[in-house]
């Protein structure tokens, strides 16, 4: 859950995403009024907030239910992202085993072998990209290197599901929904009664959903990104702290 000018939806951040973004993630117990209240900026984010940040390295494998694979075209991306941060809101490292995937869970790791050479690397998946057409997976510069493709910049890749991140994986989905959150509380009551105001004045449906010790109070499903950001937009102009946020696992069609 930054930086738009270049890659904007690696990111998946609009320019007033972070204030609102840093703020909602606090989780504070009690829920402002918006009606006496300024709106901090907006955010619009791409991490599963259910979700801690990954780390920097894959973890200890543990194999999906049942084997998932994809074959496609990889790229890689290095100095340009060193530094800045990812969709996860980890930082880039380039010299880190990693990667971006568009649908996999953020924490997920998977094996990418060359296919034109056999070598191998296991990879986290922390970022979202590529979204060039045919790409199914950007490495991180170590990674790349791992599989001898630094040179060529791009190689066909097959892409084995090692570690779901927790996630119950059925296939790799093809595509992700979202939905806009507009607070996080400690305590159920005041989520009940942030539900119910919102009720009254959107068409959405609102839903809390429960994790460990917190209550997501979220609005609407959206299949497309845009639809979802311009409908945070408004809930922005509204007063409330809205995020856009990935909705797992995506609805099936």
């Amino acid at each position: 859950m930054v930086a738009l000018p270049l890659r904007w939806p690696r990111a998946g951040v609009w320019p007033w995403a972070v204030a609102s973004l840093i703020a909602l993630s606090a989780c504070a117990p009690s829920t402002p009024d918006p009606a006496k209240q300024a709106p901090s900026e907006p955010a619009v984010s791409r991490t599963p907030s259910d979700s801690a940040p990954p780390e920097a390295t894959p973890r200890v494998p543990t194999p999906p239910a049942v084997p998932l694979s994809q074959e496609g075209i990889a790229s890689w991306y290095g100095p340009g992202f060193h530094g800045k941060k990812t969709t996860s809101g980890t930082v880039y490292d380039q010299h880190g085993m990693t990667a971006a995937h568009q649908t996999l869970p953020l924490g997920s790791s998977v094996e990418v072998t060359n296919l034109t050479n056999g070598k191998s690397v296991t990879v986290l998946i922390n970022d979202r990209g590529p979204f060039v057409k045919n790409r199914v997976i950007d490495l991180s510069y170590a990674a790349a290197r791992a599989v001898d493709m630094i040179r060529p910049g791009t190689a066909p890749v097959r892409v084995d599901v090692v570690d779901t991140g927790g996630h119950d994986l059925t296939a790799i989905p093809d595509r992700l929904d979202y939905t806009v959150q507009v607070g996080a509380f400690t305590e159920r009551e005041k989520a009940d009664d942030l539900k119910a105001r919102l009720e009254t004045r959107y068409d959405r449906p609102v839903v809390i959903e429960a994790h460990e010790h917190y209550y997501r109070v979220r609005l609407g499903t959206f299949t497309d990104y845009a639809a979802a950001k311009d409908y945070g937009a408004q809930l922005y102009r509204d007063g409330l702290p809205a995020v856009v946020v990935e909705k797992w696992p995506p609805a099936t069609r």
